[in-house]
């Protein structure tokens, strides 16, 4: 199935940038980033920035983008048939445009990877085509959040992430 990502959700003064790998099927389904309900990505956001999975999709969004944390996917589109990332056709691959990203988002401090696969991706792939200071930003993987990544109990899971509360300038929900 060729999947075809979404438009990042973003805002000019973002200061870390959370990428996936490419949206899985029930997230092109509904036309959100990590609508999979097992997935960890909303209830981590819910504790770091209160933007979890009990309030509305915009709700969320615009809670992670007043926080400064901008979320997007390192493919542009891909090949794969279901939502597992061993799934997707390397040779398929079409990257999305960083170098107008990055432009466009001069304030950005730090590149956080949900999971393995966006990391070697985006070093494979995206890094080498990067200016000097695109390639010079922090990047940090982060434990996947999928349901596929279950090995990792959430509180674990939860404790690796919250350095992108840290990192985007913003203490945890709940703390000073």
């Amino acid at each position: 199935m060729d999947s075809r990502g979404f438009a990042p959700l973003e805002r000019r003064d973002a200061r870390v940038l959370v990428l996936g790998s490419l949206p899985g099927a029930e997230s092109l389904r509904q036309r959100r980033y990590y609508a999979q309900p097992r997935n960890a990505f909303w209830p981590i956001m819910g504790a770091l920035f209160g933007a979890g999975p009990e309030r509305p999709y915009e709700a969320r969004v615009r809670r992670l983008l007043a926080r400064r944390v901008a979320v997007w996917d390192v493919c542009e589109r891909a090949y794969r048939a279901g939502s597992l990332d061993t799934a997707i056709i390397r040779d398929s691959i079409v990257v999305n445009d960083f170098a107008t990203f990055f432009a466009r988002h001069p304030r950005l401090a730090l590149v956080c990877f949900n999971g393995a696969t966006a990391e070697s991706l985006y070093r494979r792939l995206v890094l080498p085509t990067l200016g000097p200071r695109a390639a010079a930003l922090p990047a940090r993987r982060l434990p996947s959040t999928s349901p596929a990544h279950a090995a990792l109990p959430f509180a674990k899971k939860l404790e690796a992430w919250n350095s992108l509360a840290a990192a985007a300038g913003s203490a945890p929900a709940g703390r000073p």
